[in-house]
């Protein structure tokens, strides 16, 4: 396809793998990287490529796309990928990390003659899966038009919001918006049940009227059934909220309903569930409810 591109991807893990065996599928030449060989060797089997090191993903690549749980772990990466990428390939960051990092790794890379964008994605394993992944962009115009052939793979909703760092920033806002949402459907839930309404229905009705939103369809089924399975873990989900927190004091912006949801995820985390579903707030509220 005149659009072929090597791509090499760095973190093969929930959202990383599928992202990377949609590239496979969208014709892209995939070299896969990730810490656990086992991850690696299931990219093969779907047709991609496996390397041993982030360097030898990289060398030779058109494309760099990191899906990585942190900024350290992005900042841990970042000296072997931009010592081997070549000049003028482009680096598209996936990973969820603070604004400012993104915008100081931005410099670093264009310093080296690579391009770089901040991507980071929404839609949870299911979007990863489907491809159908929201995607918000920061960096040069230019940049992100060079970055759309790869991101189109995985995602179907691409927006460039602005200059480097403000993917990150809009993602934080996403973050906000769907802890916030999470927490509510929880408690409406437990609402539900305390009153002895048939909770499935209840979603039905519920989600048809303005009170729709994206958690009821993707997330009330397994919140019903008490099925946390990660599809985003609470770990992360709280990391991401401290970038929120963080983001919006140096700003001056006040998120009081959003502080008060960072407090509850962290202190279901404390509770030993970091590592279930972000809709495992549910059990937060049953708890607080004296009903666990």
């Amino acid at each position: 396809m005149s659009e072929q591109r090597t791509v090499a991807v760095i973190g093969l893990g929930i959202m990383g793998g599928p992202m990377a065996a949609n590239l496979v599928r969208a014709g892209h030449d995939v070299i896969g990287y990730n810490r656990s060989r086992e991850k690696v060797d299931a990219l093969v089997a779907q047709g991609g490529r496996g390397a041993g090191s982030v360097a030898e993903a990289v060398t030779g690549a058109d494309v760099v796309l990191t899906m990585l749980p942190d900024s350290p772990d992005v900042e841990g990466v970042a000296g072997d990928l931009l010592a081997n990428a070549r000049p003028g390939a482009l680096w598209i960051d996936a990973s969820t990390i603070r604004p400012d990092v993104a915008a100081r790794l931005n410099g670093a890379a264009t310093e080296r003659g690579i391009r770089m964008v901040d991507a980071p994605v929404s839609g949870g394993e299911a979007g990863a899966v489907e491809g159908s992944l929201s995607i918000m962009v920061g960096g040069t115009a230019e940049d992100v038009e060079a970055a759309r052939p790869v991101l189109d793979a995985v995602g179907s909703t691409i927006v460039h919001v602005g200059p480097a760092g403000s993917g990150q920033t809009v993602k934080a806002a996403n973050q906000l918006i769907v802890a916030g949402t999470i927490q509510l459907v929880a408690e409406a839930l437990v609402f539900l049940d305390a009153h002895g309404v048939d909770a499935e229905a209840a979603v039905e009705v519920l989600a048809g009227g303005l009170a729709g939103n994206r958690i009821l369809d993707r997330k009330a089924a397994g919140m019903i059934a008490g099925d946390y399975t990660p599809g985003f873990r609470v770990d992360l989900h709280h990391k991401d909220l401290g970038i929120v927190t963080s983001a919006a004091r140096e700003a001056g912006v006040a998120i009081p309903l959003g502080a008060v949801v960072a407090q509850l995820m962290g202190a279901l985390r404390a509770r030993g569930h970091g590592s279930l579903d972000h809709s495992a707030l549910r059990l937060l509220v049953e708890e607080l409810s004296g009903l666990k």
